[in-house]
This record gives structure tokens, sequence and C-alpha cells, in this order.
């Protein structure tokens, strides 16, 4: 302390007393049997009145319990299972740690109403910030327990099953998965400019997934800028660019069914025009003045890739976090996301052969036949375009032709 100004020693001085006074005060509040701090009347109240007794009261009723947290009783008793020793905070002399059968309670129900950080703490009687603690810890940890199991990596194995449902269920063979981007609606967040200001006049952060034919999300990006372009955050994902590297474990190529004499055909994405045309990535024909073949295949790949905007339907449908504008940083955004996807995933894995779309019903969608605008030049390269073509003249084959499809294009 040599080197020190004497006020410089004396602030000094002054803080050390300061601690050493609030420690005192605090040992003998804890030796008093008083409470450390202080604590609202209503948070006091909580165990009483909060919203958590309802909770208790309707595992004795399975379809409200399911209305209220969009699981069921036996999903949640399995998710808690999981998550519950992540989120299990220890007791201590100041405080009784909020239980973790709550702390994921209020999470779940966060996600299922779409309601803000302060209704939700008002129903629960808790603070304003606990509640956002309590959210993005718990979307935290679904997300890592749940990622490995219900969104593992795929493999060759899983490809070519992958493959097998879009063949059964959607009449589109050698095909992979159904590519698309959500918008995700935010608060703009302060000082971030025009990043996030997508061209539907919202702020949002996008959610890019491939999709299988039972409504699965198989890869997922997420947290792009809404301002950035389908095209420019598939090429900066990890899915984009491994498949433009070729570390995807795809199959080997293969013949189309019924069709051996024209060759070995690659395993393919479909996506709509926003994406780049590559071998293994198919989009719509462009144009208003198509050939028959090249409206059949549109009709087909259309019929295929709306699977991934069924996907997004659902996890909204459910998660009505979705609904409104979420007014959360972006990295708890990224959290909310990532926890939803994992949670449809985990619903729908036991159940993929349930079809909440059925194919013969919904033979002819609407948006299938929607011409695509001519653009300027899609840069696609001779081999993705020859796979284009083959595929188009597949469709039209004895060996590809659907009986539905002609009459409907």
């Amino acid at each position: 302390m040599a080197s020190l100004s004497f006020s410089q020693k004396k602030a000094l001085a002054l803080l050390i007393l300061r601690r050493r006074r609030r420690r005192r005060r605090r040992r003998g509040r804890l030796a008093a049997g008083k409470k450390p701090m202080w604590v609202p009347p209503i948070v006091k109240a909580r165990r009483n009145l909060g919203e958590f007794g309802l909770v208790r009261e309707l595992q004795l009723d399975q379809d409200r319990f399911e209305l209220y947290f969009r699981l069921s009783r036996e999903q949640f008793e399995s998710l808690l299972q999981r998550v519950g020793p992540s989120i299990t905070k220890k007791t201590t002399n100041l405080k009784q740690p909020i239980s973790p059968t709550q702390r994921l309670a209020i999470c779940l129900r966060f996600l299922a109403s779409g309601d803000s950080y302060t209704a939700i703490a008002s129903s629960y009687r808790l603070g304003i910030s606990t509640i956002s603690g309590i959210a993005s810890d718990v979307c935290r940890e679904i997300w890592n327990h749940l990622k490995e199991e219900f969104l593992p990596a795929p493999k060759a194995a899983d490809w070519r099953e992958i493959a097998q449902g879009f063949r059964e269920r959607w009449d589109f063979p050698n095909c992979l998965g159904a590519l698309d981007g959500k918008h995700v609606v935010i608060q703009a967040p302060a000082n971030s400019g025009s990043l996030f200001y997508n061209d539907k006049g919202t702020r949002s952060v996008v959610l890019m997934a491939v999709v299988d034919a039972s409504y699965r999300f198989r890869m997922v990006d997420v947290g792009a800028f809404g301002r950035s372009g389908d095209e420019g955050i598939f090429a900066a994902s990890a899915f984009g660019q491994a498949l433009g590297r070729g570390t995807l474990d795809l199959p080997e190529d293969a013949p189309l069914p019924g069709a051996a004499h024209m060759g070995p055909m690659p395993h393919t994405f479909v996506a709509d025009e926003a994406f780049p045309l590559r071998k293994n990535l198919l989009l719509p024909y462009r144009g208003r003045n198509l050939l028959s073949s090249e409206r059949i295949f549109n009709f087909r790949l259309s019929r295929a890739r709306r699977v991934v905007e069924n996907a997004f339907g659902l996890l909204s449908a459910r998660w009505r976090i979705y609904h409104r504008v979420i007014g959360v940083k972006p990295e708890n955004v990224d959290l909310i996301v990532k926890a939803t996807v994992a949670l449809h995933n985990f619903q729908r894995w036991n159940s993929a052969g349930q079809a909440d779309f059925t194919p013969e019903a919904e033979a002819c969608p609407t948006r299938a036949l929607r011409e695509v605008p001519t653009v300027s030049s899609d840069h696609a390269c001779k081999d993705a375009t020859g796979v284009r073509d083959k595929f188009a003249t597949y469709f039209l084959s004895a060996a590809g032709d659907a009986s539905w499809q002609k009459q409907l294009v």
C-alpha cells in the first residue's frame, strides 16, 4: 500500500469496512432465523396460491394436462427424467430452490402459451428475472439432452431409410429430405440496425431445416439474420458446407425404381427456387411456358417439398411461442427454437407412422401448381440440370408415372 495515495488508502479502508459490516449483518440474520433478504409478499404466497398448484391438479386430467403443456403426462415425466438432474439447484442457507418439476413446468408453459415473462411471473408468483433465467436454462438443457437421441446426424443407413419414406409416402424416389427456412419473428434488438429486418417487414432469425417424410427434423441451422436470403444462409450453414464438400455420408447413387436402364441416379434433397440448383439439391423448373414433363416434375417435387412447410406448421401449432413477437435476446431466441425443435422430434419419433396429413387427401396442393417466375440465371451446372431432366423423364415413364398426376397437372 506504500504506492497508494492517502485518499486511495482511505477509500480502500472504507470498502473493506463495509464488506465486514455486511458479513456481520448476514451472520446475525441467519443466527436469528430470519430471512437473509426481502421477499415480496406475492412471491411468499406462491406455494399456496401460485399456478404450480394447478399443475398438480392437472395430473388427474390427461386431456387438460396435454392441452396445458402440449405434452402428455408420460412425455412430461420422461422429459423430466432426462433433464431433471441438470436443472436441479442446490439448497442453501439463503433460500429454498425451485424444484426441477416446477422449473420444467414454467419453461414448457412459456413455450406452449406464448405468454410473456411478465405474465408467467405473475401466474407462478415469481420474479420476472427468475422466469427469464429458468426459461433459458431449461431450454438449453432440453436441447443438450435431446439432440443426440432425437436429432442425431444421419448416417448412410439413416439416409436410405429417409429415402424409402419419401418413395412410399410422397412418390419421390432417391429423396433424402425437404429443405426450407422459417422466419421466427422477434422484437428488434437494441442497436441492431437492419441486420434482422426481412423482406416481410418484420425482424426475425431464421430456422433452416431438413425434414424427413414423417415431418421430423433431421438437420437444423438456427440463428441466421432475417435480412439474409435462403441461399446465403444455406451456403453458410454446416449442412450446406458439408453437402458441398461431400461429407454428409450420403448413400451411393442408385437406379430409380423400375428404371435401371437410366443408370445410377444421385440421392437428392428438394427445395424451392430460393436455393441453388445442385446435383444433390433439386429445384423446380423456372418459367411460364413449361413442357408437360417439366410441369409434372414441378408438381411431384412440390408435393415432396411441402413436407418441410407442414413440419413448420406443426411446430407453430403446438408451441404458440411462434404466434407472437418474441421479445427476448437473440441468443435466447436461438435456445427457444432449438428446444421446440428437439421437443417436436421427441414427440414424433415413436409415432412416425401416424401422418398428420393424408397424402391421398392432399394429392393436389394449391402451391404445387403455381408458376415460378423467370429469373436471369440460376448458374446451375450441366450435371445438376441433367439430373433434374432425368427425373422429369422418369416421372413421365411407365415406371415413374403416378396414376393421378396427368389429370391433376
